[in-house]
Order: structure tokens, then sequence, then C-alpha cells
């Protein structure tokens, strides 16, 4: 699956939540939104002609701080946590709310846009 068609399906389960997948729709989100990202970030080392794809994606988001502004690659090392973080169940937390995840598929989406 590309990175493009995990995100747009992120984003249905925003849009439209069904009754079937209550209390499951946020976590499936926020896996497939972090998996465009990791899929984003490999391709634009590809298209950079570097091996870096394979490192850890915390490596690799590392190494972003030095070909992207520090402030973006800051802001898209906060969403990959946060993704991360949403798409684990512990005990006595909460999922990430749809505004969350709209925010952290916002800047996913616009790493997107600047990698294409």
């Amino acid at each position: 699956m590309t990175p493009a068609a995990s995100l747009a399906i992120a984003q249905q389960l925003l849009e439209r939540p069904d009754a079937k997948t209550a209390g499951l729709w946020p976590r499936a989100a926020a896996l497939l939104a972090r998996q465009a990202l990791e899929q984003s970030l490999d391709e634009r080392w590809r298209a950079k002609g570097l091996a870096l794809d394979q490192l850890s994606t915390q490596a690799q988001l590392i190494c972003l701080a030095s070909y992207l502004d520090d402030p973006i690659a800051t802001s898209l090392r906060q969403t990959w946590g946060a993704l991360s973080s949403a798409c684990h169940h512990h005990p006595y937390e909460l999922a990430p709310t749809v505004e969350e995840l709209r925010h952290l598929i916002a800047v996913t989406r616009s790493f997107m846009q600047e990698t294409a």
C-alpha cells in the first residue's frame, strides 16, 4: 500500500467512524498514519540516493534535521512519537481524539507533499 493510500484510509476512519470499529478506529488511524510517515521517509532517502532507509525510524528522524529546517524536523519527530504512542494500548490511557489525529495526519500529509 502506498503512503498516500494509507493516509487516505486513516482519514476515512476519522470521517466515518463505524459502530463495528468503536474503540478500534483511533488506533487503526494512528497506525496507518505512522505507516504512511515511515514509508514517505524511506522514499525520501531513496530519492536522495541515501541508504538511510535501512536505519530505524528514530535514527532517520534524527538525520532528517540535517536535510530540513529544524522546526519541521522536530515537528515530524514529535508527530511520529505521538503516532507511535497512539498505536499502543496502555491501561488507563485514552485513545487520541479526532482532532489530535487530524493534526497528526495533517503534519504527515504536509511532509508527504514536500517529499513528492
